[in-house]
């Protein structure tokens, strides 16, 4: 039994260290770590790449895209995020932010608070932006319903979710 348990501590220390490092290795990759077109692991370092651009005034190209990459300045870190498009205008959602998982997992929406400065990079074009958290108003209802549209069964949007603060919502601004 004392064996058994020395291996168990020897294989749960080598599984964290080993975590640990290739976590540590997907924050000095320029961007978000992408494995395979269809799984990307949505940490990755500061952008180092891409060409500075102004910001449009209409972001409608973005309605039907997926996924766009965000950096955070104030975490040194990238994520690819979900975004929605609503008469031009672009928000970012990030929910599960009144769980405890999710306040460990989704660190960034907590930061913005501190210091709203992104940058958004899509198909190579840099976009430096801001997050401006709306927690009620008349955005709320349909930015959730474009949500569900794009990403979930297509129910209309709950304004609960946000105001209820299990969903964080952000409106992106020019800085």
């Amino acid at each position: 039994m004392k064996k058994f348990l020395k291996w168990t501590a020897i294989a749960f220390a080598t599984v964290v260290i080993a975590m640990a490092l290739f976590y540590g290795g997907m924050r000095l990759n320029d961007g978000p770590v992408e494995f395979v077109p269809w799984f990307t692991i949505s940490v990755g370092g500061p952008f180092r790449s891409g060409e500075l651009t102004a910001s449009p005034d209409d972001w409608s190209f973005l309605k039907d895209r997926e996924e766009i990459e965000m950096e955070t300045l104030n975490l040194n870190t990238s994520k690819t995020i979900w975004v929605s498009v609503v008469d031009g205008r672009m928000f970012i959602a990030s929910g599960r932010l009144n769980t405890r998982i999710g306040r460990l997992w989704k660190q960034w929406p907590q930061r913005i608070v501190d210091d709203d400065r992104v940058i958004l990079r899509v198909d190579d074009k840099l976009y430096e932006q801001r997050l401006s958290r709306i927690t009620e108003g008349p955005d709320i209802v349909p930015v959730m319903t474009e949500i569900s549209r794009k990403y979930g069964n297509g129910s209309p949007g709950s304004e609960l979710a946000v105001t209820g603060g299990f969903v964080w919502l952000f409106e992106v601004v020019p800085r």
